[in-house]
């Protein structure tokens, strides 16, 4: 396991480059996001996407969110009505993850064989570039309905296994994970706060 240090509002453009390296090549790596530190994979890569799963001690039947870059690239992974394209430029990049139709290039082991995915664009650049390439896991780096934790030394102890690399930008400011919003119907329903 290889620890990058880095500034959250300066992130070093090696660090970046290193880590979208690492998720090319089927790594998992430990990031931070604009709430909380992730667990990203590259999710066109089943095997890492299901070590993903593993760390977290995650049940294969509960979904796993979806990282791009920025609002355009939603449309590579989610079937956005018109009308829930306003609500999503309004809020994003931000703490959200909103809840879409799937498009039918998102392999089932994200949604758990669901029709639907949650899309995040977080309002933080570090994660926003690593998803520059190919779409990310957006996940709570913690194992399932356990404490989630601001610092990577924490997260690492709690998860009790190494990942590929981890960007370390210290403590994060917030532990509360993405509010969650479901626009898969003509009227947004809140599901998380």
């Amino acid at each position: 396991m290889k620890v990058l240090k880095t500034s959250i509002d300066a992130a070093d453009e090696k660090i970046i480059d290193e880590a979208i390296q690492v998720l090319s090549d089927g790594g998992v790596i430990l990031y931070p996001t604009d709430t909380v530190y992730g667990l990203g994979a590259n999710i066109f890569n089943n095997d890492a996407v299901r070590r993903v799963f593993e760390i977290k001690q995650r049940s294969f039947l509960k979904p796993l969110s979806v990282l791009v870059s920025d609002v355009r690239a939603m449309d590579l992974v989610a079937i956005i009505p018109n009308r829930q394209k306003e609500i999503i430029r309004e809020y994003l990049p931000g703490p959200y993850t909103f809840i879409l139709k799937k498009e039918n290039i998102v392999p089932r082991v994200i949604t758990s064989g669901s029709s639907y995915v949650g899309v995040r664009v977080p309002d933080n650049e570090i994660s926003r570039r690593l998803a520059s390439l190919f779409p990310i896991t957006t996940t709570s780096a913690n194992i399932s309905d356990d404490e989630i934790l601001s610092n990577p030394r924490e997260i690492l102890e709690q998860l009790g296994c190494d990942v590929d690399l981890v960007i370390d930008v210290g403590d994060l400011k917030s532990n509360h994970a993405s509010a969650i919003v479901d626009l898969s119907q003509p009227n947004p329903k809140i599901v998380r706060r």
